[in-house]
């Protein structure tokens, strides 16, 4: 069995997987490739999985698979999986690490020091203290943020389409009743026909004036062009995003925007997430191996 591993994971990964066959990062050998190992940046497309006569299974290091064309991968045999217990701690805490700079404007004060400025005066910190934060997307990721936030005694309230009830949120019917409500508001959906651009105009609108959202999610989700608008306006406080529409980004209206924290996709990029990652692929290899002897 031949692994390509196709974007960069735990540098031991290659030999703890030797035990299933070949291992490479060579992509010219996709051909020949029984399995493939992604992260975000590999995009499996039609034309990809059709220069992959052999290949058998899909290994989404991470949550997202918006970037494998599944019902096209399935037509063909191939099995498309993820790692998705394994990313919850890292993305969660680099979203309250965003939470917690943008109202105490972290990133500009160590700016100004550096430039010599002294803007004790200026910056004018908030807390999360008593705070509601409404979570848009009630997963592994979401949840685990919801936990953070009820240790730093904030309110706490959820919307997903198929969460009822949890002990950690307060679960509200609607996205919209979120958006009203909240004074910080984190996105945790995955990327679909139905939430591409669900932040936009209109639903900023519904927002409370000054609050602060963070995206972890996708970079698609939100428009771009109107979350800098609302920045602009006062109406958004800040903006804290890890997520673009391309990885780098190109041309986007938000390096440019004010209040903003921008982090080049490094939400699962921890070295004990990289760790549990692997510890998830050596166990979805073990069980495809003995489905194939089955």
């Amino acid at each position: 069995m031949l692994v390509l591993v196709s974007d960069p994971f735990s540098s031991d990964l290659p030999q703890r997987l030797a035990r299933f066959g070949t291992v490479t990062d060579d992509k010219s050998r996709l051909a020949e490739a029984n399995v493939v190992l992604i992260r975000s940046k590999t995009q499996c497309r039609k034309e990809y999985i059709d220069s992959a006569p052999n290949l058998e299974l899909i290994i989404r290091g991470g949550v997202g698979m918006d970037n494998i064309d599944i019902p096209y991968a399935e037509t063909k045999g191939i099995r498309c999986l993820n790692t998705a217990d394994a990313s919850s701690i890292a993305v969660a805490e680099l979203v309250f690490a965003l939470m917690i700079a943008l109202p105490n404007h972290l990133t500009r004060a160590d700016a100004s020091m550096r430039e010599g400025k002294w803007l004790k005066k200026e910056l004018k910190r908030t807390e999360l203290y008593g705070k509601t934060l409404g979570i848009l997307g009630l997963g592994r990721i979401g949840l685990a943020l919801a936990v953070r936030a009820r240790a730093f005694r904030m309110n706490v309230l959820g919307w997903h389409p198929d969460v009822h009830f949890t002990e950690w949120a307060e679960i509200c019917p609607t996205m919209q009743e979120v958006l009203r409500r909240a004074d910080f508001v984190s996105l945790h959906m995955p990327l679909l026909d139905g939430t591409r651009g669900l932040i936009n105009r209109e639903s900023l609108k519904l927002m409370k004036d000054g609050a602060y959202l963070i995206n972890a999610a996708r970079g698609q989700i939100a428009v771009e062009e109107d979350v800098v608008q609302a920045l602009k306006s006062g109406k958004l406080g800040g903006y804290a995003t890890d997520v673009w529409t391309t990885d780098p980004p190109e041309n986007s209206p938000l390096l440019n925007a004010p209040n903003t924290i921008l982090t080049p996709h490094i939400g699962a990029s921890t070295r004990e997430n990289m760790g549990r990652i692997g510890d998830i692929v050596e166990r979805l290899l073990e069980e495809h191996v003995a489905g194939r002897k089955a």
